[in-house]
């Protein structure tokens, strides 16, 4: 009898050290999955036991507890409004060069021509998404091309005239991408301003213009629409590119 019970012990000894292996017979970890398709299932997280933070659509986020267990619903956060909301959201996009440069480096041109003061067309539109409810903070810089003469052209002409032109850049934030409603034309954000005036002097180059704006979206695919806007006197000529050289646009979002 004694020596069955140190039989016993021996082998249960040998099991508890043993490492695992699925899809190995040389497992290097205590637990070694092979594959390159391999997966995990727990189905204690899965929408069924878990329906409140994993609805089976959108992915739940999974945190290690300092014990080492995983779980949806880390201790020390709120779930606030459901599925997706328990982790703070931070992150950064970041897309250099938003605006094609166009044939000549003029980037998108708004043309003022004689018997217009004011001129206000579409840069261009960048879509984006949110994975909930959050605030976005966009940053936009772009140089802008200036010239009396029409662009795109393979040369931009300097102003030789006394008169002022102001040069103007914003964006709406379309919800959802599906076009610039009402409602959505009424709020501006990242409005930004140059004013740019010579006499008979002046370089060809890029001048530069930036600005930032916040703003609040529901989870969901969206889209920055980005405008640019020209004033001069009645019998002036002004052709401004925008973004033709070099311009870049962060999305910051916050829940």
């Amino acid at each position: 009898m004694k020596k069955i019970i140190t039989y016993s012990l021996f082998l249960f000894s040998s099991f508890s050290f043993a490492q695992v292996g699925i899809g190995t017979s040389n497992p290097q970890k205590d637990l070694h999955i092979t594959g390159s398709t391999s997966t995990i299932r727990i189905e204690s997280l899965n929408s069924v036991n878990q329906p409140v933070l994993n609805d089976g659509s959108k992915l739940a986020p999974v945190y290690v507890k300092p014990n080492g267990d995983l779980t949806l619903n880390p201790p020390g956060y709120t779930t606030g409004g459901g599925v997706g909301t328990n982790q703070p959201l931070n992150f950064l996009i970041s897309i250099p060069n938003f605006i094609p440069n166009g044939p000549y480096g003029d980037g998108t041109v708004v043309a003022n021509p004689v018997g217009v003061t004011n001129a206000t067309q579409q840069i261009v539109s960048v879509p984006f998404t949110s994975p909930q409810n959050a605030l976005i903070e966009v940053r936009y810089a772009m140089t802008i091309d200036l010239s009396d003469e029409i662009l795109p052209a393979p040369g931009a002409s300097t102003f030789n005239d006394i008169s002022a032109r102001t040069v103007r850049c914003y964006f709406y934030i379309d919800l959802n991408s599906d076009g610039l409603d009402a409602a959505e034309s009424s709020k501006v954000y990242g409005l930004h301003g140059e004013a740019y005036t010579s006499y008979a002097q002046g370089s060809v180059g890029y001048a530069f213009i930036h600005g930032v704006g916040y703003g609040n979206i529901p989870a969901g695919n969206h889209s920055l629409v980005f405008f640019g806007e020209t004033s001069d006197g009645n019998n002036r000529k002004t052709y401004v590119g925008f973004g033709g050289s070099s311009d870049y646009l962060k999305i910051r979002i916050y829940n």
